[in-house]
């Protein structure tokens, strides 16, 4: 306790000393002046339970509404999706070591089980008004310093303002509207919902109840006459409730309406809620009370002003946000709207300051949708309004799941890592069935798709679904490597002995397990992929499944790493010790290919698509950490030559994973070449008929279509450019691109838990700081200098570079 508040202190005295230097008043800001005709123009709000994209209309204002908990669907049980399963295993096997690939590819299939569910949208709020006249000095924005939306402009005059922010320690999305001048507001507020629901005024309160479907089809198949089923006992519920906390007019109310006549200032409270009562429980039959749940939110604040409301969410959210700060230059930009600069961006006019505000911004997405006792982030993280999502906005965990937490630990918020931890606990669970049934094996395992009720099972619809991705079983062991990273970062024994040893060892016993050795003596994975990606044999033919991709081999090898890393900490099970010892040795190992690219596949075969958008054979480079280029040179060659082949064209998530794959390279002119392309406009005809990524006006990624791992993905990547510290070393400005010259940076963590400063001119570092929270040897390099200090807890050391 004593050194979380010296650390405390220290982020004080750093926003004191920002507060005094005094900023523009757009920096920090997304802001527009015009409001937004769809979604990826709106500006999301959220505190990791509930959020609202806000429209910002003039005539109406659109609050698209979310609650993270409401998904389709009901608990699976693992013991009845596909049960004959396991009897496909030895013969796939058998194939596979026969090199009979096609047969292999077509048995797999009958290992495949159900589809996940869809995150499904709540609904909207509308709020019209009645008002007429075209209005000037229009302006939209999100305050991203504050997590508050605002809307204002003038008319008739009369100055009108809304402020929306989604508060964390009420559990409330709350709206302040005022009008100074002449007129008043007069207005009526409305429920709407894409799912089954009805609205109407109770007491004092507009209610909107409703269910989820029991089963939402993927958005990609359309086999089904009816591909959103609803069963009324046994699915998800929510509610939503809109009351008045303030108004000095008249409040009025209809059958589905509320009106406000007549007044100055008004302020909302809207609390929504489901039945969701954990990934085990039926949610219609067992679930919670979701209207009572929403109301309960409602009455602890009911004595509450706006001035409270507003002090307490800003407190909260600032208590995250402030810990890292960037300056990257360019402040004068920030005189232009969002869109516009990113119009100017793309089209090749420098902007370091949109960069910083992106930074900022993925931060600020992180805070906003995965909080501590929450739900981990999906696909959208918290935004949607389709009921049949892309992708079924669920878990994809052979990339996008991972690639949201990324950045996490680096970006000084770890404690937005949690719902990720407690996500996994709920997969091992079910996880254990899915590697007995599927696999034989102990231990516990996931694949490539997974949902709110934690399911392990391949999906693919009993054998539609192509191997590539349907039948992908690495999941379970590349999140695990997540736990250790929070405990490298943080260094917190009780978490790595409580919650993320027990977990890792879970996924290491599925990796003893299912191992096989194959005829060179190696230790492999069998049935193997590498995500997404075709293979051609030498012999012509086009496939998937294989044995030890080298995708697989890299992830088990990290995680077997981490394992021993976090038993000698712990001084636990030796037996398991040396078992995965032995197996490390017997693992094969990483391959150069004749065009001197690092293989993917076992055999130095040719990719069906040479410029695939995945990576994963890569892994070991990044996120991982068993190739670099000072401790195996050769390899990170190779690694280089695989990126140059890949190229950097590719979506959204896909150029992000390569900005932090050329950072770990310390080739920092293609990490920004990266960078560059992912800040391309999403609504350039020429990018959207490619299909390649970029940001909406709004910034948010692009996969295309949107998916929030983009907005994560390259925040990870401008800090992996700014520091690294997985050598057991900390660099300092280990990729800055010449575009950077200038800059300062603040908070940025590094593995052991030191927090680090850095400013810089002419590309050259001026000043540099480091404040450790849990003391021990700190080693720093930059460039060709290496320093050493022994350091204290509670402490802050400048360095002498």
């Amino acid at each position: 306790m004593k050194f979380n508040q010296y650390f405390t202190n220290f982020v004080l005295l750093i926003c004191l000393c920002n507060c005094a230097i005094g900023q523009s008043k757009n920096k920090g800001k997304l802001w527009y002046t015009k409001p937004a005709s769809k979604f990826e123009e709106a500006l999301p709000l959220g505190n990791g339970r509930i959020g609202a994209m806000v429209y910002g209309g003039i005539n109406e204002e659109r609050l698209s509404l979310n609650e993270v908990t409401l998904w389709s669907g009901k608990p699976v049980d693992e013991h009845e999706i596909n049960p004959q399963a396991k009897d496909y295993l030895h013969t796939v096997q058998q194939a596979l070591f026969n090199e009979d690939y096609q047969t292999a590819d077509s048995l797999i299939r009958f290992m495949q089980g159900s589809y996940s569910q869809s995150y499904e949208p709540l609904g909207n709020l509308f709020i019209a008004f009645k008002q007429e006249g075209t209005p000037t000095d229009f302006r939209r924005e999100l305050d991203i310093n504050k997590a508050i939306s605002n809307v204002s402009y003038h008319l008739n005059g009369t100055n009108y303002r809304r402020e929306v922010f989604a508060s964390h320690p009420d559990q409330l999305i709350v709206i302040r509207l005022t009008a100074e001048g002449k007129d008043q507001l007069n207005f009526s507020c409305r429920f709407t919902s894409l799912l089954r629901a009805k609205s109407q005024a109770q007491g004092s309160s507009l209610v909107m109840r409703g269910w989820a479907p029991i089963h939402t089809e993927p958005n990609y198949r359309n086999r089904e006459k009816t591909p959103v089923v609803y069963d009324t006992l046994n699915s998800m519920r929510f509610a939503s409730v809109l009351k008045v906390l303030k108004n000095d007019g008249q409040t009025s109310w209809q059958d589905t309406s509320l009106s406000i006549s007549n007044a100055k200032e008004v302020v909302l409270l809207l609390s929504m809620a489901t039945s969701y009562n954990g990934f085990d429980k039926n949610p219609g039959r067992t679930g919670k009370d979701e209207l009572g749940s929403a109301l309960s939110y409602l009455k602890q604040v009911e004595k509450k002003s706006f001035t409270s409301l507003e002090t307490q969410h800003i407190q909260d959210y600032r208590n995250y946000f402030d810990r890292v700060s960037i300056d990257l230059g360019h402040a004068e930009k920030e005189n232009l709207p969002t869109d516009e600069r990113l119009n100017h961006f793309a089209k090749g006019t420098a902007d370091n300051g949109l960069i910083a505000l992106f930074y900022q911004y993925s931060r600020y997405l992180l805070i906003s949708a995965s909080r501590p006792g929450g739900q981990p982030t999906n696909l959208q993280a918290l935004w949607n309004e389709i009921v049949r999502p892309p992708w079924s906005s669920n878990y994809t965990t052979n990339i996008n799941t991972e690639m949201n937490y990324w950045g996490t630990e680096v970006a000084n918020l770890p404690e937005m890592h949690r719902p990720l931890f407690d996500f996994i606990g709920r997969l091992a669970q079910t996880g254990a069935v899915t590697a007995k049934n599927y696999y034989h094996t102990s231990g516990w395992v996931c694949h490539h798709n997974t949902d709110i009720w934690a399911m392990t099972h391949p999906v693919g619809h009993f054998g539609e679904g192509h191997p590539s991705w349907a039948n992908w079983q690495m999941a379970g062991v590349w999140l695990s490597t997540h736990l250790w990273e929070h405990f490298a970062f943080t260094m917190d024994v009780d978490f790595l002995r409580k919650q993320a040893y027990p977990l890792m060892k879970g996924a290491v016993d599925f990796c003893l397990s299912f191992l096989i050795t194959n005829k060179d003596g190696y230790l492999v994975t069998a049935p193997s992929t590498s995500p997404e990606n075709i293979y051609i044999t030498n012999k012509g033919y086009k496939g998937a499944v294989l044995y030890g991709s080298t995708a697989d081999i890299a992830m088990i090898r990290e995680l077997f790493v981490d394992y021993l890393k976090a038993a000698a900490v712990l001084k636990q099970d030796k037996k398991t010790q040396q078992a995965v010892k032995n197996a490390l040795e017997k693992l094969p190992p990483y391959k150069v290919g004749r065009k001197g690219n690092l293989q993917e596949w076992y055999h130095d075969w040719e990719d069906a698509e040479p410029q695939h958008r995945h990576v994963s054979h890569l892994f070991g480079l990044y996120p991982g950490t068993t190739i670099s280029d000072a401790s195996t040179p050769e390899l990170a060659r190779a690694v280089r030559k695989s990126l140059d082949i890949r190229t950097n064209e590719s979506t959204g998530w896909a150029i992000t994973w390569r900005i932090n794959l050329w950072a770990r390279l310390h080739n920092s002119t293609m990490a920004y070449d990266a960078l560059k392309k992912l800040f391309r406009n999403a609504n350039d005809p020429e990018i959207v008929k490619r299909g390649e990524g970029g940001l909406y006006p709004n910034l948010f990624s692009t996969c295309p279509p949107f998916q929030i791992d983009a907005n994560f993905g390259g925040g990870a990547g401008i800090s992996e450019m700014l520091l690294q510290s997985h050598q057991n070393f900390i660099e300092l400005l280990p990729a800055l691109p010449k575009e950077w010259p200038q800059g300062e940076v603040k908070g940025l963590v590094a593995r052991g838990g030191f927090v680090m400063s850095m400013q810089w001119h002419n590309e050259k570092i001026v000043h540099a700081s480091v404040f450790s929270k849990n003391g021990g040897l700190c080693r720093i390099k930059y460039g060709d200098h290496y320093q050493e200090l022994q350091t204290e807890a509670g402490q802050n050391y400048t360095l002498k570079l």
